[in-house]
């Protein structure tokens, strides 16, 4: 099943978008070993492996699409010198994937591929979910202060 090459584009681009983020947010949880932040450190494995889960996805499609899944060049991880700093890098990170996302929707859309609209529409939704919950930890940081 071959796709229009505007959204094997924006496949492409978010495999890229999402293993940036695998690769972010272990660094972070290494970093967190380090600091013997052991719970932050889940946490940051945590969203890993639900990017990874992403990267799974958007893979699934491109074969579908008779393309074969391969990221680019990854965006350099910003781990940040401290955990305010890390959930600041963090939700520009999600900001970026729900803006690739609802415009990767939009475009699948209007070339009548829904089926890759819909990915990128529930992506979307998990990218809104992962910055509500990055609120909510830079709220309980600032709190603790």
């Amino acid at each position: 099943m071959r796709s229009h090459p505007r959204v094997t584009g924006f496949l492409a681009q978010a495999l890229n978008h999402e293993y940036s983020a695998v690769q972010q947010y272990l660094t972070q949880a290494s970093l967190c070993t380090l600091w013997g932040l052991a719970d932050w450190a889940e946490g940051f494995r945590h969203e890993a492996r639900e990017e990874l889960a992403h990267a799974d996805l958007l893979s699934q499609r491109l074969l579908l699409a008779g393309m074969a899944p391969g990221a680019g060049s990854l965006r350099p991880p910003r781990p940040g010198r401290d955990l305010e700093e890390m959930l600041c890098h963090d939700t520009d990170l999600e900001q970026a994937a729900v803006e690739l996302y609802a415009e990767a929707a939009a475009v699948s859309a209007r070339l009548r591929d829904h089926e890759v609209a819909a990915l990128f529409a529930r992506l979307r939704a998990d990218e809104e979910e992962h910055l509500r919950h990055l609120q909510e930890l830079r709220a309980a940081l600032a709190a603790r202060r």
